[in-house]
């Protein structure tokens, strides 16, 4: 059921109930940064994977026109405030994803053999404890768990006073 803000205005950036509203935007975002802003194949080219506009490229892409990091075609609306707000709906998913990646790829260093102080390392993390916690937090947050049910491709979490690899 739309708001009033949104059955006056017809306007699915307009600020409605929050989580409905977020659900809704996703896809209602991506579409409109892509018709706005990727119709062409020049301007898809402006982009990582020009066939298809993810989430992280639509912010992206918004990001680089307000910036000047990338110019606009002749054609090409400008910017504005709802293609803002449409980016802006997009950083939770594009945020998700990349935490999935994340945690993907500690998955896969750790059972390749990469030892905590190797993954701080990668991160640029100070010490390998920082390297698990973090990794602990991603699995949490993205509720990924090896098949142990473990948070780290079946490592267990230090115990207290554990020496670090």
């Amino acid at each position: 059921m739309e708001n009033a803000a949104q059955q006056q205005s017809g306007d699915p950036f307009v600020a409605p109930h929050p989580e409905q509203a977020r659900a809704e935007r996703v896809y209602a975002s991506l579409f409109r940064i892509a018709e706005r802003h990727a119709a062409t194949a020049e301007q898809r080219a402006r982009q990582a994977h020009p066939s298809v506009l993810g989430p992280h490229e639509a912010v992206r892409l918004v990001s680089f026109l307000l910036s000047g990091a990338a110019k606009l075609d002749e054609d090409e609306p400008e910017v504005d405030r709802s293609d803002i707000t449409a980016a802006l709906s997009l950083v939770p998913l594009m945020r998700g994803e990349m935490d999935e990646l994340e945690a993907g790829l500690l998955r896969m260093a750790r059972g390749r053999g990469m030892t905590w102080p190797d993954v701080a390392f990668g991160l640029g993390l100070a010490t390998p404890q920082a390297a698990r916690q973090r990794c602990a937090r991603l699995a949490e947050r993205t509720h990924d768990a090896g098949s142990d049910g473990r948070s780290d491709a079946g490592v267990a979490a230090p115990s207290a006073g554990a020496a670090t690899e």
